[in-house]
């Protein structure tokens, strides 16, 4: 069976008649730009397990490729959507508007998702959940302005098994966005891109291979005892699979039968699946072989789920990094066969970093816990009733952003500013809130550094909330399980620029995560998108 997942990736470039480009000249621009996303990511991982790693993977990107050292996305709400909008649009959210995963619609008083769009149908599978597109992405992305420079003769595919990791890097003009649809197994995509899916991507998904990975065992890769950095195989900080099974080893065929294909994203051959079909993308549609350039991004998204399952100190994260190295290696040696790492700009990095979790910091007596935020709901809805003549004007709080019912407030004729006010001083006695500041203060004033910086970054007028609340370092919102905080432990994520023209180096200036699309810009000689507030980074031009 292992030689049967190990043929996979061979049988997806060898099954196809490929020539290999033997013509080494670096061109003047280039050809293929590969991004490549690893979910909840952090900066320290790489030198955690770096006695672990392979010379091709991990440790190739860095010895020969940039490492920038301080790369930080400078908004208080890390959310996965929010990082991927802004690596492409080179803007923070308060501009491209992407603020969350979700975000509450004052006029239909529900909850939006990022990526939903009820105009487009799902491709390649019968739910009727899978509406997405990136009507949403309020800016252009470098890859639109790429797509424009030549009018869509370069090709932009994007491949993630969460679709909104999948639309948003896309941008407007993208070819096609494919992600992963957790009850068939198969690579699917919405009526946006096309009516129907390529002959190429049918094919792939008649193989089968979800099957073919989840039919064996999850084990470790080394023995279990040299994951010496790592908190013990079964500890009590660790949700696990279904039923609580949190040790070594893992029937997937198993947990398939409890969880249908979706377990394959918790586990690390779902990073050897995207793997593979990204290998396939890149083959079948040609990508880096002509004069224009093409884009590509991938994101691993196992490692985050992985992560929720077992913390950043469980083994299961550690083996999964390891095997994930792996992947790497082949993919670069791929690339390097295929397209030519000289025509090739790889860029890795994550859309954010994790933490541990409240309940392991006060085991170990650091600071840290859950903010409860919904009695802290209940409280303002009394406290208002108090002070308004029984009036509520709370209409959602998700934790983070705090709506208010801005009709009633105005029908009643009570001053906004001072309600916002009053609120946002009585969410500051709760245990685990350092702050909270009104959408007025926020749009009136300008900050420039510090938290309040980061809330201004995150609030956008239409979509986010009347009060924006700052949680103090090592606390959630209790309701908010995917909750990221503007501290260093959810910013700062590597980044790695490798091939082309990069010369190796390492860089401990602060880049902000809104510099990378100007920078691809200014590689490609293209307009940079039309939001962006980056700069270029001038360490890659030297």
């Amino acid at each position: 069976m292992i030689k049967k997942i190990l043929s996979i990736s061979i049988i997806l470039i060898f099954s196809i008649n490929i020539t290999f480009s033997q013509h080494k000249t670096t061109p003047e621009k280039p050809k293929l730009i590969i991004s490549i996303f690893i979910e909840g990511m952090r900066y320290d991982y790489l030198y955690k397990y770096w006695d672990k790693f392979s010379e091709g993977g991990f440790k190739r990107l860095i010895n020969k490729g940039m490492f920038l050292k301080n790369a930080q996305y400078k908004y208080l709400y890390t959310k996965s959507s929010s990082a991927y909008a802004t690596f492409v649009t080179g803007a923070n959210p308060s501009q491209h508007g992407i603020i969350n995963d979700y975000w509450y619609e004052r006029l239909s008083n529900s909850k939006t998702y990022c990526t939903y769009n009820k105009n487009v149908n799902a491709v390649g599978t019968n739910s009727y959940e899978e509406k997405n597109s990136p009507s949403s992405l309020l800016c252009s992305t470098f890859s639109d302005e790429l797509r424009l420079s030549n009018f869509k003769q370069s090709k932009v595919i994007s491949i993630s098994p969460k679709d909104y990791a999948a639309v948003l890097p896309a941008g407007h003009l993208g070819n096609a966005a494919y992600w992963f649809d957790k009850n068939t197994g198969n690579w699917i995509s919405s009526s946006y891109y096309f009516s129907e899916l390529p002959k190429w991507v049918k094919r792939f998904n008649n193989k089968k291979f979800p099957d073919i990975y989840l039919n064996k065992e999850w084990n470790t890769i080394i023995p279990i005892e040299k994951y010496n950095k790592c908190l013990g195989d079964d500890n009590s900080f660790e949700l696990g699979f279904i039923g609580g099974h949190n040790t070594f080893p893992y029937d997937l065929q198993k947990l398939k039968e409890a969880s249908g294909y979706n377990i394959l994203n918790s586990t690390p051959f779902g990073n050897t699946y995207t793997k593979d079909f990204a290998v396939s993308a890149i083959v079948n549609e040609d990508l880096g072989r002509d004069e224009f350039c093409d884009y590509l991004n991938i994101s691993f998204t196992a490692t985050s789920n992985i992560t929720k399952k077992f913390s950043i100190r469980s083994i299961e994260i550690a083996d999964t990094y390891i095997r994930l190295d792996k992947d790497l290696q082949h993919f670069i040696n791929f690339v390097k066969d295929y397209v030519g790492l000289e025509n090739t700009i790889i860029i890795l990095t994550s859309d954010r970093g994790s933490t541990d979790t409240p309940r392991l910091l006060k085991n170990i007596n650091m600071p840290g816990g859950y903010f409860k935020d919904k009695n802290a709901e209940t409280l303002l809805q009394s406290y208002t009733r108090a002070l308004y003549n029984k009036n509520n004007f709370i209409e959602y709080f998700d934790g983070s952003n705090l709506y208010l019912n801005r009709s009633k407030i105005e029908n009643k004729k009570y001053d906004l500013q001072e309600i916002q006010q009053r609120i946002a001083s009585f969410l500051v006695d709760f245990t685990g809130v350092a702050n909270s500041v009104t959408s007025i203060d926020l749009e009136s004033r300008n900050y420039t550094s510090g938290m309040l910086m980061r809330a201004q970054n995150s609030y956008h007028k239409k979509r986010s909330g009347d009060i924006s609340v700052i949680l103090e370092p090592g606390y959630l919102p209790g309701s908010d399980p995917e909750y990221g905080s503007g501290y260093r432990n959810f910013t700062n994520v590597p980044l790695i620029f490798y091939g082309w023209k990069i010369k190796h180096g390492e860089s401990y200036k602060e880049i902000s995560m809104t510099d990378v699309a100007p920078t691809l810009a200014r590689f490609l000689k293209i307009a940079y998108p039309n939001a962006s507030t980056g700069k270029v980074i001038e360490e890659l031009l030297k």
